[in-house]
C-alpha cells in the first residue's frame, strides 16, 4: 500500500487527486494540506507517509519551500511536484530542494499513478515537456537567484485578473461563471482579451506572465 498526503491551498484540486487515485487501491491519502507549514505540522504527528504530492504556489510555506523542509527532516519521504507551472525556475529551484518528480495537475490517473509507482521504486518521473526543459537547464544551468527578468509593460482589468485568479487555481469557465456571476460566453470574451493583452497562446503562459509581471 502506498501512502501518500496532499498538499495544495485548492479544495477542489484536493478532491480532484484523491479521486484520480482512488481508481487505484493500492494507494491511501493520509492526509491532506493547504500549505507547507500546515503539512510539517502534520507530519510531526503522523510521518507514516511515503509519498507526498505537492503544490507550488501556496501561502504561508510555498511547496519549494516545504521540500526543502521535509527532505532535511524526513529525508525517506519520497516528493512529486503537482502543479500547473513548467517554468524553469520553479524546476531548477524544486529538484534543488530535493523534489523526486514533476508532473503537471492536467496528468491523467493512470499516468499520475503509474508516476507515483516509479518514484517509489526510485525513479525520477517528469511529464515530458518537464523532463526536456530539465536536460536544457542541466545542459546550460542558470543562476536565478542573480539574474534580473526584465518587465515588460502589461496591465489587464480587475475583472480579468479575477478571472485569471480562478484559472489558476485549476477551475474550468464553467465554474468560474457562476463564482463571478458572468455567463460562460462572458468568461471566453475576458479569457480572450487575457490572452491577447499578455501576447500569449494557453492558460499556464497567462498565469506565469502574469505572475512575471506582479499582475497575480
Amino acid at each position: 500500500m502506498i501512502r501518500f498526503a496532499i498538499v495544495d491551498d485548492n479544495i477542489f484540486l484536493q478532491k480532484a487527486i484523491i479521486e484520480k487515485l482512488a481508481l487505484f487501491p493500492d494507494t491511501t491519502c493520509r492526509f491532506t494540506a493547504k500549505n507547507g507549514a500546515e503539512l510539517i505540522a502534520k507530519l510531526e504527528k503522523d510521518r507514516h507517509v511515503d509519498l507526498i504530492l505537492m503544490d507550488i504556489e501556496m501561502p504561508v510555506m510555498n511547496g519549494i519551500q516545504a521540500t526543502e523542509a521535509v527532505k532535511n527532516r524526513f529525508p525517506q519521504i519520497k516528493i512529486i511536484m503537482l502543479t500547473v507551472f513548467d517554468n524553469d525556475e520553479n524546476i531548477f529551484k524544486s529538484i534543488k530542494a530535493g523534489a523526486d518528480g514533476y508532473l503537471l495537475k492536467e496528468v491523467n490517473p493512470e499516468d499520475l499513478y503509474q508516476g507515483i509507482c516509479d518514484t517509489m521504486q526510485g525513479g525520477a518521473t517528469m511529464t515530458p515537456s518537464i523532463a526536456l526543459k530539465t536536460l536544457k537547464l542541466f545542459r546550460n544551468p542558470i543562476a536565478f537567484e542573480d539574474t534580473q527578468v526584465s518587465r515588460e509593460e502589461v496591465s489587464l482589468t480587475p475583472r480579468e485578473i479575477e478571472v485569471l485568479e480562478q484559472l489558476s487555481k485549476g477551475l474550468k469557465y464553467q465554474v468560474i461563471a457562476e463564482n463571478l456571476f458572468l455567463s460562460l460566453g462572458t468568461i471566453r470574451k475576458h479569457v480572450e482579451n487575457i490572452y491577447t493583452k499578455l501576447q500569449v497562446h494557453n492558460k499556464l503562459e497567462a498565469i506565469q506572465k502574469a505572475k512575471d509581471n506582479f499582475l497575480l
